[in-house]
């Protein structure tokens, strides 16, 4: 079995609009967010073998935060420039090139992609978005990440902040 956790960083910061949209820091929201979500995640026991980051400053917060929190080896930390404004196709393709010692990889990254590889992954059902900080599990039946395919996903775990919210 193979696992995949898509992450779609924190809320960002909208303040400046003369920054390029990579460099983008997360907002006060963000930060809470993304601390209060990767809590929640540890507490799943969810840990994943290698953790790819989008080089947008505000993915790369969101997952240093995650990776904080998880305890996670930082030496299986890695940047990923082609997660930024990256498609579904390309992160089918990424995902079957991982080394199969690796039974469970986290991507974060951004939306349309994140809410598209989710849907395009699921065996059946759909959600319409991952929000800002949302995080989805997906299992797949394989001992190889090269025979992963779309449509052939369960979904294991699935979070966003409103979810841990009382006063939705």
């Amino acid at each position: 079995m193979k696992q995949i956790t898509f992450l779609r960083h924190a809320k960002s910061d909208w303040a400046n609009n003369d920054l390029k949209d990579i460099d983008r820091a997360l907002n006060e929201r963000g930060y809470l967010d993304a601390y209060e979500g990767s809590a929640i995640f540890l507490n799943e026991n969810l840990i994943p073998d290698r953790l790819y980051t989008s080089t947008a400053t505000r993915a790369l917060s969101t997952a240093l935060i995650f990776a904080r929190t998880l305890n996670f080896r930082m030496q299986q930390f890695q940047l990923e420039p082609r997660l930024y404004e990256t498609s579904v196709h390309f992160l089918l393709s990424f995902i079957q090139s991982q080394n199969d010692t690796d039974q469970h990889v986290m991507l974060v990254g951004h939306n349309p992609a994140t809410t598209e590889a989710c849907n395009a992954f699921l065996k059946s059902g759909s959600i319409d978005e991952v929000p800002t900080c949302g995080l989805f599990t997906l299992i797949f039946n394989c001992k190889n990440w090269k025979n992963v395919k779309f449509e052939s996903a369960e979904l294991k775990y699935f979070q966003y902040p409103k979810m841990n919210k009382k006063n939705n």
